[in-house]
């Protein structure tokens, strides 16, 4: 099975990144473009070990608080694919 993390930035947190993207995109030509907020995305494969839906998602939401975001100023969802 898969499962796929997305990682942003909470909304009040200020994204330079994000405004440096979307100030070259207005420089090349992309009027259109109104806001750019950076993120990241995993890709986790997991073996199939006979655990329960509700602890593979127990177990994603740990490797999320403990490494893969900063719940401080990030949000993050998930979704498994079987």
């Amino acid at each position: 099975m898969t499962v796929t993390v997305k990682v942003e930035l909470k909304s009040a947190v200020l994204d330079p990144q994000g405004k440096a993207i979307a100030h070259s995109l207005h420089s090349l030509g992309f009027g259109g473009v109104e806001d750019v907020r950076g993120g990241k995305m995993f890709r986790i494969t997991l073996t199939d070990d006979g655990r329960t839906d509700e602890e593979i998602e127990r177990d994603i939401r740990q490797m999320c608080e403990k490494l893969l975001a900063n719940t401080v100023m990030e949000n993050y969802t998930f979704e498994i694919t079987r």
